[in-house]
């Protein structure tokens, strides 16, 4: 009985009652709810019971309030055997396509046993979920982690990319990485410049609502990566997500020029000073290429791995009355780079200026992007950032923060001259830097005004 203590489990354990049990409870008004009883946090109000309801949604239920439980269904506990963490089903004639899972939601589904959601780890499994992957390819499944998206670190992005290489080099001819959505930006920007001349798309999808949703995104944005790792004519690390509130089309992002801009809207995803790659009609399962500025598919004899990723490197953000202690105190714990989110044109308080000086005469690269989302950093235009120019500040140019931050300690973890990193970083490796912005690269949120 998962986060049930005291006088709820007492109950519930006289009844026979556990966790996947379809129960009746009825409130003191009269009023009645089915639901699977559900496990709950151990940190969840101890007077709480929790039901998944018949429409896929979770309710807590206070039992002061409740006049009487009832027994519907007990279904035969889940067994507690352990999936195998890598699992294949192969069809003659047809492509091959690893699916890698890191964490997230995207690739759960629903054990009714247990009214919880828990990772489809098997090509069995993510078929039952999405059957309309079926014959597109056969599918190899392998389980690198478990994680919570925010608990990824520099050295799972090494992880990832060596499991890549290997998959790429065994013959597959497509790849799927699951990942959680709010760093999913972060480690295809990593797998990017980790893994140059692809001979194919490393699609890194995710999910904004879990499977067991009504609203659920995951099927849609998984059958859209299938599409894109085995049909588009590119072969870039890209990001997979929805085009729209709508489930017809899903936009690929650029890996390296993808920022999640919405907490929970299933189109949250936006390509960010750039256009998207392409766009997946899903009921037609065709790629519209919408920008021709991208690297194709090259051998597997042209890829070129170079993993390592240096986590002693930190973002900080301007705001107005920022500390310099901050800066300095990371020059104290000999941090090996900074990216600075900087105000505007990249900024930050002048005052602040004589600790950046100090970071970088310590050795340590200190680069400036904007944290205005869209646009580029021009640091010759006002004052301050001619002198953080003249200190020895690398401009990120129109890198996202995180893009930056991510170059950033793939290059020290090669190379440590402030030189040479500086060289580096300004050298555009997977088109992270774009030089000609458009209109149509701003989001335009067509309101129109009303008519008078």
């Amino acid at each position: 009985m998962p986060g049930y203590k005291g006088k709820i489990r007492e109950i519930l354990e006289s009844m026979g009652i556990y966790i996947g049990c379809k129960i009746k409870i009825t409130l003191g008004n009269n009023f009645v709810i089915y639901g699977l009883l559900m496990p709950k946090h151990e940190l969840s109000h101890s007077d709480i019971i929790v039901l998944k309801l018949d429409n896929g949604y979770n309710i807590g239920i206070d039992i002061e309030k409740v006049s009487s439980i009832d027994v519907v269904e007990c279904r035969e506990k889940a067994t507690t055997e352990k999936t195998p963490r890598r699992s294949e089903i192969t069809l003659k004639e047809i492509p091959t396509v690893k699916i890698l899972g890191c964490g997230g939601t995207i690739a759960s589904k629903v054990e009714y046993e247990t009214g919880a959601v828990k990772p489809a780890i098997t090509p069995e499994e993510i078929l039952e979920l999405i059957p309309e992957l079926k014959g597109l390819a056969n599918y190899k499944v392998d389980v690198l982690f478990n994680i919570l998206s925010e608990d990824m670190t520099p050295q799972h992005w090494e992880i990832i990319a060596k499991s890549l290489l290997k998959s790429i080099k065994e013959g597959v001819n497509g790849i799927v990485v699951t990942h959680g959505t709010d760093t999913m930006g972060y480690t295809s920007a990593a797998i990017a410049f980790a893994l140059r001349n692809l001979p194919m798309p490393v699609a890194f999808v995710g999910a904004q609502r879990s499977s067991d949703r009504p609203s659920t995104d995951a099927a849609l944005n998984l059958l859209a990566a299938v599409i894109t790792t085995l049909k588009a004519p590119f072969a870039e690390s890209v990001v997979v997500m929805h085009a729209s509130p709508s489930d017809a089309e899903a936009y690929i992002h650029r890996g390296v020029k993808v920022r999640k801009l919405h907490s929970s809207r299933r189109d949250a995803f936006q390509t960010v000073n750039d256009l998207p790659l392409a766009l997946v009609d899903l009921q037609n399962r065709e790629i519209h290429v919408i920008n021709d500025r991208y690297i194709r598919r090259k051998s597997v004899e042209d890829l070129v791995p170079i993993i390592g990723f240096d986590d002693r490197v930190a973002i900080i953000k301007a705001y107005p009355g920022i500390q310099s202690e901050i800066i300095d105190a990371l020059v104290d714990k000999k941090f090996h780079g900074i990216v600075i989110e900087g105000t505007g044109l990249g900024h930050m308080g002048s005052y602040t200026i004589n600790s950046i000086k100090r970071a970088i005469e310590e050795g340590i690269a200190v680069v400036m992007t904007t944290q205005t989302v869209f646009g580029r950093v021009n640091m010759n235009v006002y004052t301050t950032g001619r002198r953080l120019l003249e200190i020895g500040v690398i401009p990120g140019e129109d890198m996202l923060t995180e893009t930056a931050y991510v170059k950033l300690s793939w290059v020290l973890a090669q190379v440590r001259d402030l030189r040479r990193v500086r060289e580096m970083m300004l050298t555009n490796y997977v088109n992270e830097i774009n030089t000609r912005h458009t209109a149509n690269m701003f989001i335009d949120l067509g309101i129109k005004l009303p008519k008078r």
